[in-house]
């Protein structure tokens, strides 16, 4: 029996279609990677399914579609754009949403997110580790949490597990289900503990004072 395997998109792979984009574009579009794609461009993960991508500013969107439309791109979900002849989706998400998330901040702002390169119509950035995170959990699929331990594992100098968790509570206020999101930050805390990851901070205790 013959075992079929799915097409993955390698960072190769991924730097030469966006090259291709670059030589048909006729102005400056910021294309912020996020999801697996975010992952595979950091070294993470060897290679992603689809293509994730924010595009922060709304007229360069709305543009970017109108351009790929012209090269044969048809919109197949919500989000997802592909062509005849490619086994790939590119997912591209307008202003500071990923999927249902909402960002607190542009990924534009200063810190975050990361200059992987910038042709002469495309700057593409990859989204800070911890906006990263918090929008995989807030999807709380298995392979998403898998993903985000993975993360950590191999960027742990670069990730202030306090920091994530603050940041993670905070867009939480902001999600249609707060409670369910707070769970799942639960949840993955205490699979980081088990991993001797993360240690929550002790309250430090304070001596009795004796009066003579």
């Amino acid at each position: 029996m013959t075992k079929i395997i799915k097409y993955r998109l390698t960072k190769n792979d991924l730097m030469n279609s966006l090259s291709a984009w670059n030589k048909f574009l006729k102005r400056k579009v910021h294309l912020i990677a996020c999801g697996g794609t975010a992952l595979t461009l950091v070294g993470v993960k060897d290679s992603t399914k689809d293509v994730d991508f924010m595009v922060p500013i709304e007229g360069e969107y709305n543009y970017l579609i109108s351009a790929i439309k012209e090269i044969g791109y048809y919109s197949i979900t919500g989000w997802g754009w592909q062509r005849d002849g490619e086994e790939y989706v590119f997912d591209l998400f307008k202003e500071n949403s990923i999927h249902t998330t909402e960002l607190l901040e542009s990924p534009l702002q200063e810190g975050n997110n990361t200059v992987l390169f910038e042709l002469t119509h495309l700057y593409v950035g990859i989204l800070n580790h911890y906006d990263l995170l918090i929008s995989k959990l807030f999807r709380g699929d298995s392979v998403d949490i898998d993903d985000c331990l993975m993360l950590i594992k191999q960027k742990r100098e670069e990730i202030d597990i306090d920091r994530f968790k603050e940041r993670f509570l905070e867009s939480a206020k902001y999600d249609n289900n707060e409670e369910k999101q707070n769970i799942t930050l639960k949840y993955f805390l205490n699979i980081l503990k088990k991993e001797h990851i993360y240690e929550r901070r002790k309250p430090i205790k304070r001596s009795r004072q004796i009066r003579i």
